[in-house]
């Protein structure tokens, strides 16, 4: 029994039970350590059913029985046949307790993949509870902090909330076996502040954590996804295909800037515009900016027209004066200039939009006229080969015989080499069909093979997938089992657990030896009796009838008949006393081993208990009873 119950200890600490470290025995549990045992044990069989349960007994009498029957209940709910009471935890003996905690672990899901996927010890264990808390706590629905009850106030927090602010963070990691430089290993070393020191108030920085942690999982997600779906199919390295796909966004964002800098004309007018996200952002750009701070090319009379303009514009707007004038008289004069000028300005501006608008119906026309051109040629060009045919035909008019003989001549001619021409075609042709047929096959064997190829890598993919996340997982079970053995009693070797296990699978097997041999013994004396109860019952048979016969006719042989009738008497009165005797014994060892099973129930301890308990009741009872007056 104690290498069963070291058995059941272990299990009981895996589930997240509290036993001491000086606890080795079953006889050990008190009835906290109890209660708290068998809760955990239904919780993991059944959460919904262990959920209500509480893992402690409460001070009070009539509650602790309360809680001795919801636990016998549920016991008897998840399957458990013995006898179970509420004084099956608060007044335990230890057969009851150790068939129960048996039954329980057994009826623990070990198979399932979440029970098995599970890490055991502390930390998981209490990372379960933690996921456990958490979920309560959202399956409560919230309530603001003035309407809240004294019974909110165990689930929701009265400190005040804090929005999700996010900051940047910079944290020294590589991304996609990227190397970084000497320089940035030494600033990262000696100037990079640390996650805690980069945020500005401590309320950010979880926040900051997670989105920065959300993003990081999304890119590598996104380039997974990427390169199982065009990378592997662009058959190159990683490196070169994360390169190609940078080199091609420069280009792209480099034409962008260019076409949105300094557009032309003809690529205004002729070429539709570009609806990409970055060519409307630089429109955006462009168009936000004022005219005059635009740096467009231009020629060398079109910066002279506008210096010229300028200079025109400060000497109007700072004529000279050579008389003193007033204050007011000069403020007349300004405000005259400001209106000619914002007249001129307008009418420069209705200019500058009608040669816009010129600008662009000159292009459209433009446009036309050039398709309308190109047309054109293409039509003249067709008309002069039709000339060209219809004067060659028109010259050989005159002589029309002559000249349908030489064309009939050149048309046999033709014909001749045409069959001629086929005839060596054919003799070239089947050999390059054969060839084109070959390499045909070829291609599709080819294309065949790097298909399954590419099926294969992916699902090497995912088995490497798999494998990385099951060593993971055991790389974690490893660590935990290996602080699991450091944190265990060194005085005990390996080879000290397995020689006692091998020691115990001996016992057993002498044990099953001695057991079988017993039973053997057994049916071999129960046979002999049997033989022998038959051998003596028939020559009692044939000594009664041979002396019963002889009787009738001797006085000598009736006696000794009669002898022999009160001997078979006696003998059969002390075989039923020797079966007797032996039932008896077997009734004495069975009350010695009631009377130890008492002796081991402690059933004068439990009655001390339960009069404790009683006393404790009327006194709860005549307490209430005393409010009840009162009130």
């Amino acid at each position: 029994m104690e290498e069963v119950d070291k058995i059941l200890i272990h299990t009981l600490r895996q589930v997240g039970t509290e036993v001491g470290e000086d606890v080795d025995r079953v006889n050990q549990f008190t009835s906290e350590l109890i209660v708290e045992a068998v809760v955990r044990c239904i919780r993991v069989i059944d959460p919904a059913l262990g959920e209500g349960l509480p893992t402690s007994l409460p001070p009070g009498m009539s509650a602790r029985f309360r809680v001795g029957m919801s636990l016998a209940q549920a016991c008897q709910d998840v399957g458990y046949k013995g006898e179970i009471g509420y004084q099956t935890f608060l007044y335990s003996n230890e057969p009851e307790i150790r068939s129960l905690l048996m039954y329980l672990v057994e009826k623990m899901p070990r198979e399932s993949s979440e029970a098995s996927d599970q890490p055991t010890g502390k930390s998981a264990v209490l990372h379960r509870a933690i996921a456990a808390a958490i979920k309560g706590q959202l399956a409560v629905s919230w309530v603001p902090l003035n309407c809240r009850l004294p019974l909110h106030c165990e689930t929701q927090n009265k400190a005040a909330s804090h929005s999700f602010h996010v900051r940047p963070l910079s944290s020294p990691h590589c991304i996609n076996g990227q190397k970084y430089l000497k320089e940035v290993k030494d600033y990262q070393r000696d100037f990079l502040l640390p996650i805690t020191a980069q945020c500005p108030s401590q309320t950010s920085m979880m926040s900051s954590i997670l989105e920065q942690h959300t993003a990081d999982l999304s890119s590598a997600q996104e380039w997974d996804t990427e390169w199982k779906s065009q990378g592997l199919l662009s058959r190159l390295t990683p490196q070169e295909y994360s390169s190609r796909k940078l080199t091609r966004l420069r280009k792209r964002i480099e034409e962008q800037l260019r076409s949105a800098a300094a557009p032309s004309p003809e690529s205004v007018f002729s070429v539709p515009r570009s609806t990409s996200e970055l060519s409307d952002l630089l429109h955006t750009f462009r168009g936000s900016t004022p005219s005059d701070l635009i740096l467009t090319k231009g020629s060398h009379f079109t910066h002279t027209q506008k210096f010229t303009f300028t200079q025109e514009a400060a000497a109007i707007t700072s004529p000279v004066h050579t008389g003193r004038q007033s204050e007011g008289d000069a403020q007349l004069r300004q405000q005259e200039e400001l209106a000619a000028l914002q007249q001129q300005f307008q009418q420069l501006s209705s200019d500058v939009d009608l040669m816009v608008a010129d600008m662009k119906h000159m292009s459209v026309t433009n446009a036309q006229i050039f398709d309308e051109l190109k047309q054109r040629e293409m039509e003249n060009t067709k008309n002069e080969e039709k000339m060209q045919v219809k004067k060659k035909t028109i010259d050989l008019l005159p002589e029309a015989d002559s000249n349908l003989q030489k064309l009939q001549s050149q048309v046999e001619a033709s014909a001749n080499r045409v069959v001629n021409l086929a005839s060596q075609w054919e003799k070239h042709r089947a050999p390059l069909i054969e060839e084109h047929r070959r390499l045909k096959e070829i291609c599709s064997t080819k294309d065949l093979e790097s298909s399954t190829k590419l099926s294969e890598i992916k699902s090497l993919h995912e088995k490497i997938r798999a494998a990385t996340v099951e060593a993971k997982k055991k790389e974690e079970s490893y660590k935990q089992l290996v602080t699991e053995l450091e944190s265990l009693p060194q005085d005990e070797s390996r080879s000290a657990y397995t020689q006692r296990i091998l020691e115990i699978v001996g016992n057993i097997k002498k044990q099953k030896e001695e057991i079988t041999k017993i039973l053997s013994d057994t049916k071999e004396l129960q046979k002999e009796i049997n033989s022998l109860t038959g051998k003596l019952d028939r020559t009692f048979a044939v000594t009664d009838e041979l002396v019963f016969k002889d009787a009738k006719k001797d006085e000598s042989v009736r006696k000794s008949y009669k002898y022999l009738a009160a001997l078979h008497e006696n003998c059969n009165q002390l075989i039923q006393t020797i079966e007797d005797t032996g039932t008896i014994l077997r009734e004495i060892r069975d009350l010695e081993e009631q009377i130890e099973t008492e002796t081991c129930n402690k059933t004068v301890t439990n009655l001390e208990r339960i009069m404790d308990d009683y006393k404790a009741i009327r006194q709860e009872n005549s307490a209430l009873a005393a409010k009840v007056r009162e009130g």
